[in-house]
């Protein structure tokens, strides 16, 4: 397949925006999808597409990215991901997101948009 045709597939262009948008690395899209930091190189490359269950977790990470970009410096979401977060029992949300867990950093989100600021 021509790499023309790779870099117009929904799923490479995700996997861009969240390396350009909320600054994930290689190895935090790894991380958070199961691939091997290889592989999500490829994506950003353009040479791979995600697919299957991969590209489900993707699908899942970008969606939260796009909840917190309205919620927070888009700067910090990369490091947000990463921090142990007490309200999710002080696991790491990007781990649940690995894991298939990501309604339960959903729920978290909503609370966060729900609340009132003063």
């Amino acid at each position: 397949m021509a790499s023309a045709t790779l870099a117009t597939r929904p799923l490479i262009r995700e996997a861009v925006y969240l390396h350009e948008i909320a600054q994930l690395s290689d190895a935090d899209i790894a991380r958070a999808t199961g691939v091997a930091r290889s592989t999500a190189r490829a994506w950003l490359a353009h040479t791979r597409s995600p697919t299957g269950d991969r590209g489900e977790r993707l699908i899942e990470l970008s969606a939260m990215v796009e909840r917190l970009a309205r919620l927070m410096e888009p700067s910090y979401i990369a490091v947000w991901l990463r921090k142990p977060v007490p309200a999710l029992g002080d696991e790491k949300p990007i781990d649940l997101i690995a894991r298939g867990e990501y309604m339960r950093v959903a729920s978290l989100i909503s609370a966060l948009e729900e609340a009132p600021f003063t």
